[in-house]
């Protein structure tokens, strides 16, 4: 059994679960999602638990069976906590604004970078810091690692976009000495 697979997800208050042969949806008070069925999965769910279970032991079956238990478990708690990422902004003159759902970047280029948030995704701006929140894991880091990307924090001042607990490893400038 996958290690994975085989824990049971608790459903908590006010979420509720459909499985049926071709699709799982997670509806909660923050919203709904939907995924596939993966092939020779099944998913039950009993009371307030689902369980997740697989047909036979092949190799690809088994990693399956936890990638499908792991997929609705981060739906489970995306509808009813959601996720956040934060990012920060490092530099002189960098500023970020938020204008509708749109981010209105300045960061040192000859012109500013919009990014338009995808549907389902909010983003709020305090000073110099990015929350980007959402209820769909992968769409969250997805566009958090596209913002990161518009400006990667450089590792002589540290200029650029971080997320706010990554630790960027500096250099000592031309001369070799530490600083």
């Amino acid at each position: 059994m996958s290690r994975i697979g085989k824990l049971p997800i608790q459903i908590p208050e006010g979420v509720t679960i459909t499985a049926d042969q071709n699709f799982i949806t997670v509806s909660g008070k923050k919203g709904e999602l939907k995924i596939p069925t993966l092939k020779q999965i099944k998913v039950e769910v009993n009371d307030n638990q689902v369980i997740v279970t697989r047909e036979n032991d092949l190799k690809e079956i088994k990693a399956k069976h936890g990638l499908q238990r792991s997929l609705i478990n981060n739906m489970v708690i995306g509808v009813s906590q959601g996720f956040s990422k934060k990012l920060e902004v490092n530099g002189v003159g960098f500023k970020v604004a938020l204008s509708g759902t749109d981010l209105n970047m300045s960061l040192g280029f000859s012109h500013n970078v919009i990014y338009k948030l995808p549907q389902g995704i909010t983003a709020t701006v305090n000073q110099n810091v990015i929350a980007i929140d959402g209820i769909d894991k992968q769409l969250v880091g997805q566009v958090a690692a596209e913002i990161r990307s518009l400006k990667k924090p450089e590792p002589y001042k540290g200029k650029g976009i971080k997320y706010v607990d990554e630790y960027i490893i500096r250099k000592s400038g031309k001369s070799g000495k530490d600083k």
